[in-house]
């Protein structure tokens, strides 16, 4: 199982950290360690001082394939909830400024939070999902699935060219401006429309 995440797939986002709007997705990939499950608490590394959420919505692929066409690709996931990918974001920008791969900041043990999974066929409108990070029962994040730049479909298409995509990778689609530090006891809850997905303590 792999984890493929893409960044700065809201424009939002990319003006917030003063970045880039790409022309096509951004791929970086987290190592299965990476996985936060079952609302277990997340512990703050002791190498950052200022760790950041990224909540966004995470698909899983339910069948294998290659070279995917962007028409075929609905065929390829079947199931999404949303996630947390956390940022070290003083590592990473120590990194990026040296012109370093800044991995380490992205992929460290339990930097992938995951909530419990929904059938699309669940949902009202496969089209416009929507989903929301709170912290400490405050909105801070929104975004729906109508605003990214890059469709669920062109990212399979996409990273399908250079990834053999198996049953069970996760691919972490992007987060929505709102992205922010937090540290012990706070409290983070994703919702998945109106439902809460996963609910977990920041220690």
């Amino acid at each position: 199982m792999k984890i493929i995440c893409i960044g700065r797939n809201y424009a939002e986002h990319a003006k917030e950290l003063k970045s880039e709007v790409p022309t096509e997705p951004v791929i970086f990939m987290k190592p299965n360690t990476a996985l936060l499950k079952d609302n277990k608490p997340f512990y703050v590394p002791d190498w950052s001082n200022n760790l950041h959420y990224e909540g966004e919505l995470v698909l899983k692929i339910c069948k294998q394939g290659k070279y995917i066409d962007e028409k075929f690709a609905y065929k390829y996931f079947d199931a999404i909830t949303v996630g947390i990918d956390f940022t070290a974001r003083d590592l990473q920008n120590k990194l990026k400024d040296k012109g370093l791969p800044w991995e380490i900041s992205k992929a460290f043990d339990n930097s992938a939070v995951i909530g419990e999974f929904k059938k699309l066929s669940e949902l009202e409108n496969e089209k416009e999902i929507s989903f929301s990070l709170q912290l400490n029962d405050a909105v801070m994040q929104k975004g729906n699935s109508n605003e990214m730049l890059f469709s669920f479909a062109k990212i399979i298409a996409f990273a399908s060219q250079f990834f053999t995509l198996q049953v069970g990778d996760l691919i972490y689609t992007g987060t929505p401006a709102g992205v922010g530090p937090v540290k012990p006891g706070d409290r983070l809850q994703g919702f998945l429309e109106q439902e809460v997905v996963f609910d977990f303590e920041v220690k």
